[in-house]
């Protein structure tokens, strides 16, 4: 729960690094690989991640300018890279400036379901958290060097172990 404008925006400071470093880590030829035939790709799931960041608080009235979200996923990673980069810089923007520490608490409804501002944000980094997971495992099928998330990844821990050697 986020007491504060703060509170939230020094999390999302800490999730969107964290997703930032994800996307930097794809390549043009890892968008495609996918979970099974026809169902999503590394692509299509960073484009949706992208876009949640603006359609969530979008739908509880926090506005702000992006790029076309709605078309569909680039074949660039680093055109979704600086897409998310740019649309969650403007997140925070939005944030700083449309929502008070009152507003926090004001009941809003999101998909048919009544929460407080506060809990639309908190599940837009839940939301973000969960994709983020489905991604890195598209990126080791991908043989992508996944960066760490949560603590360090396989290849960070063993890059430490060799420096201690």
């Amino acid at each position: 729960m986020f007491t504060s404008v703060n509170d939230f925006l020094r999390e999302w400071d800490q999730e969107a690094a964290v997703t930032q470093k994800v996307f930097n880590a794809l390549t043009d030829e890892s968008l495609t690989q996918e979970v099974a035939q026809d169902l999503y790709s590394i692509g299509s799931v960073a484009w949706h991640i992208t876009g949640a960041t603006y359609y969530f608080p979008a739908q509880v009235g926090i506005t702000f300018e992006v790029p076309d979200l709605r078309k569909a996923a680039p074949t660039s990673a680093a055109e979704i890279s600086d897409t998310y980069k740019l649309v969650s810089d403007r997140l925070k923007e939005a944030v700083t400036e449309q929502v008070s520490d009152e507003k926090m608490n004001e009941k809003v409804n999101l998909f048919g379901m009544e929460m407080t501002v506060q809990s639309v944000l908190r599940l837009l980094i839940q939301h973000q958290a969960h994709h983020r997971g489905q991604l890195t495992v598209l990126m080791r099928q991908a043989d992508l060097k996944v960066p760490g998330v949560y603590g360090p990844s396989k290849e960070e821990m063993e890059a430490m172990n060799a420096q201690n050697s």
